[in-house]
């Protein structure tokens, strides 16, 4: 019986985060070399999902999906079947029985996850495994937007950066589809071919290539964070100041333009002190609005680094997770990690991977 293996890197936000989920205001975005793989393999009758310690069963009744137990773990999966089969469906394929198991490389062997985008990466993969199984070929952007779909009916507010990333690879300059303009043309539009095959207000994906002179390091600082949480807590208490919202926006947009300029032009002190700067930023917003972006482990990791000589920030939402550097190929990253370590901070073997999942880069 003929199985299908699919996967899809974790990703690391570079800059932008939080304006990102703003329609039109760009962040950069690394896919790295930690995958989620999801297997899929044709059964009899009664269905299956399963990962390393958890697992449900589930029926087909009238081409909808009957699950036994929904587990946490599975609503991502659970929605990417959904979109996805109402894909298959619409182009005239006739739905099956099918298993899927899922290994992910997105947490530590203490099972705490690294903040890898582990969510979107298992959406990304279930997508890919349930086109492969169902032989279906189609391009990124459709991959993309039933990912995307999938993603937000379970996390409405975010921006599915992470789900660009894990989709095309490498480095990438993106800015967010419109959210409310989808929302409202899902309410009135019911072909699903159509709505995959528009363009998306505001959507932009731009692949970058770091100049060869920079290397990315990563360190994880072991708490994990809750980016929905914290996102909704910027939706509340942004209410009544506008102004001062709307300010961080701007800030934002012009610094991540001229750091997407440095890498399309290869000038690595564009990006250095744009990263230097966007964490300054982060900062001011988050003293504004009352966020713990910046942890005292994260401040260590980047005080540390830029002690080096690197250009240091939190990565996504902040709060904990991972922070990352920039450093010139000449300084000695093996004494940044070494710091690290002595501070308690785990650096992470992670490197670049192109849209091929190929190590790329760094």
């Amino acid at each position: 019986m003929s199985s299908f293996i699919q996967k899809a890197p974790g990703k690391l936000y570079i800059a932008g985060e939080y304006a990102v989920t703003e329609p039109g205001y760009p962040a950069i975005i690394a896919a790295v070399d930690q995958f989620v793989s999801v297997t899929i393999s044709q059964t009899e009758k009664v269905g299956r999902i399963r990962s390393s310690d958890q697992a449900t069963s589930w029926k087909r009744e009238k081409n909808h999906l009957l699950v036994s137990d929904q587990k946490h773990p599975f609503r991502f999966v659970l929605s990417a079947i959904e979109h996805t089969e109402s894909y298959i469906q619409a182009i005239g394929k006739k739905l099956t029985v099918y298993q899927l198991t899922i290994s992910s490389e997105l947490a530590h062997r203490n099972g705490k996850k690294y903040g890898l985008g582990s969510s979107a990466a298992v959406t990304v993969a279930t997508v890919r495994a349930l086109l492969a199984f169902y032989g279906i070929k189609v391009d990124q952007s459709i991959v993309f937007k039933l990912a995307a779909l999938s993603h937000l009916t379970i996390q409405e507010n975010g921006s599915c950066g992470d789900v660009a990333a894990c989709v095309y690879g490498g480095w990438i300059a993106y800015t967010s589809f419109d959210r409310m303009w989808l929302k409202q043309l899902l309410q009135s539009e019911r072909d699903w071919l159509k709505l995959l095959h528009l363009n998306w207000l505001g959507l932009s994906v731009q692949q970058l290539v770091l100049p060869s002179a920079l290397h990315l390091l990563v360190g994880w600082t072991g708490t994990p964070s809750s980016t929905p949480q914290l996102v909704s807590q910027v939706e509340q208490e942004r209410k009544g100041r506008e102004d001062a919202y709307l300010d961080f926006l701007k800030q934002s947009k012009t610094c991540v333009d001229q750091m997407i300029a440095g890498f399309l032009t290869q000038r690595p002190k564009d990006i250095l002190s744009g990263v230097r700067e966007n964490r300054r930023i982060l900062s001011r917003f988050s003293s504004l609005f009352g966020l713990s972006i910046e942890t005292e482990k994260l401040y260590e990791l980047c005080t540390i680094a830029e002690k080096y000589g690197g250009a240091a920030k939190s990565s996504g939402a902040g709060g904990g997770d991972c922070g990352i550097v920039l450093v010139d190929r000449k300084t000695d990253a093996s004494a940044i990690k070494e710091a690290w370590k002595k501070a308690g901070i785990v650096p992470l073997e992670l490197h670049v991977c192109d849209k091929k999942y190929e190590m790329k880069g760094s």
